[in-house]
């Protein structure tokens, strides 16, 4: 059994790690079931292990945090729906490469009842929207924006950290950092591309996604 959990209001980050930490652990001993746990933070700026300095470009902006998930520099912020994702791992197959597709997968998946078509890049983490509206690269790329970020640890073969989903956060944020170090293309979010959804409307849609992609063991 998966259980979901909504947390109104801003999270602070230290305290949602160590409720992160507290529940896989829980999980790897039996003791609790699966959680997604859907929260919003105040801005903030979080390093992954492969995080670059160099990406930081305005320390001073926002909190800094080092965290031990996958990834490079990532902002949250009030308007972005961060899904933490503590699934297990020893139920459901023990192939890490498989289970980021599946993230990826709920994502877009979750996108596409919106009518957002995300896709993956090869070298670039996360979902990207193509932008034909937008001029291409001076090498002639065409321009993508990023509208979604995903980001894992494992212990134990439990999952924890997860995805993050651009709703209507405030995009100038995101100039205090080179997101996932990936330079040229830019950051959208579901009200930038037009469309009016709310942050339940996508919380609906996760559900629904989730269920499908992701089978209950």
């Amino acid at each position: 059994m998966t259980d979901w959990q909504i947390t109104e209001g801003l999270t602070d980050y230290d305290e949602a790690v160590a409720t992160m930490e507290a529940r896989a652990n829980a999980i790897a001993a039996g003791d609790a079931d699966e959680l997604i746990w859907l929260v919003e933070h105040p801005p903030l700026y979080t390093a992954g292990t492969s995080a670059k300095r160099d990406d930081l470009i305005d320390p001073d902006r926002f909190p800094v945090y080092d965290t031990r998930r996958g990834g490079q520099y990532t902002y949250h912020g009030p308007g972005q729906r961060v899904a933490y994702v503590m699934l297990d791992l020893n139920k459901r197959g023990r192939d890490v490469r498989a289970f980021v597709q599946q993230l990826e997968t709920w994502v877009i998946a979750t996108l596409d009842q919106f009518n957002i078509h995300g896709e993956i890049r090869e070298g670039r983490v996360g979902v990207w929207v193509p932008r034909p509206d937008k001029p291409a690269l001076p090498d002639g790329t065409p321009r993508e924006d990023k509208i979604a970020a995903i980001g894992i640890r494992l212990r134990k073969w439990v999952s924890f950290h997860g995805i993050s989903i651009n709703v209507d956060p405030e995009l100038e944020h995101f100039g205090g950092i080179v997101p996932c170090g990936i330079q040229g293309h830019g950051v959208t979010s579901l009200v930038d591309l037009g469309l009016p959804v709310s942050m339940e409307d996508l919380d609906v849609a996760l559900k629904a996604s989730f269920d499908v992609v992701f089978d209950t063991p």
